[in-house]
């Protein structure tokens, strides 16, 4: 989740910021103190959650509020303000909450407990991994094109291992198995995160990636994949396994007897 923080005093930010951290230690906070700063941010980076100064410099919270809300429809806009009547203007534009400064902990850990939408809504419903006959990725409903075939593969692998942070040593042994230099293999696989990285970003699409030092795994609660879905709704999903998963990967042969093992399972319960 990353949370935004638009406060013109940096004293008030900063406090904002620490408060934030104490309470969400796994969060991304990202500060600015002005307006523009915060929009051409959000431009090249999902918010999830912001929390606004309603008196701004240059263009006031609900200015601001309103542009967020275009980029991002689902995210949670959380107003500051020392006016009561504000209260109301933040239910007209059905902002996630309001808090009068100044701000406590409590005041801003009821907000984060009481979002309006679930972090990762947006992105849920704009990517789709198929697994089922051939990998694809898709955002907004087209095929991502990554620059090398390779960074597909790694997605594919990510999603195959269902949420698990996978090493770069295990990334490097599915792709390449025993076949190359391995120096050569691990400057590859640098490219290759690279661009991932560059491509997802392009595309607003980051934070379907969750990355710690020397190993990625994929957030599975910010895509559709027609597996995860047969896997939680068995007979009730849209989509049913019928022995074909990832074709174009010989490594994901291994993983058919696991998904075959299901499949029966599922007949013997009819």
């Amino acid at each position: 989740m990353t949370i935004l923080a638009v406060i013109n005093d940096k004293k008030e930010l900063k406090k904002l910021s620490s408060m934030i951290g104490r309470l969400r230690p796994e969060v991304e906070v990202l500060c600015c103190e002005s307006s523009p700063e915060a929009l051409a941010l959000a431009r090249e980076k999902e918010i999830d959650v912001a929390f606004m100064d309603t008196k701004l410099a240059e263009m006031d919270g609900w200015v601001l509020g309103q542009y967020l809300k275009d980029l991002y429809p689902f995210i949670n806009l959380v107003y500051l303000t020392e006016d009561r009547a504000d209260a109301f203007e933040a239910i007209v534009l059905r902002a996630s909450g309001c808090i009068l400064t100044p701000a406590t902990e409590k005041s801003v850990s009821t907000e984060l407990e009481e979002l309006r939408n679930t972090p990762g809504q947006k992105m849920k419903s704009r990517v789709f991994a198929q697994t089922f006959g051939n990998f694809e990725l898709f955002v907004d409903g087209k095929p991502v094109a990554f620059k090398y075939t390779r960074t597909k593969e790694i997605v594919a692998l990510l999603i195959n291992n269902r949420g698990a942070q996978t090493t770069n040593g295990e990334i490097i042994a599915s792709l390449w198995e025993d076949d190359g230099d391995p120096e050569k293999k691990a400057s590859y696989l640098s490219n290759l995160r690279q661009d991932l990285q560059n491509t997802l970003t392009r595309l607003k699409a980051n934070d379907i990636i969750l990355k710690q030092r020397g190993s990625m795994a994929i957030a599975t609660d910010h895509i559709e994949c027609d597996l995860y879905e047969w896997l939680e709704k068995k007979k009730e999903s849209r989509y049913q396994y019928l022995g074909d998963y990832m074709n174009q990967y010989p490594w994901a042969e291994f993983f058919h007897a696991e998904l075959d093992e299901i499949s029966y399972a599922m007949e013997d319960e009819e």
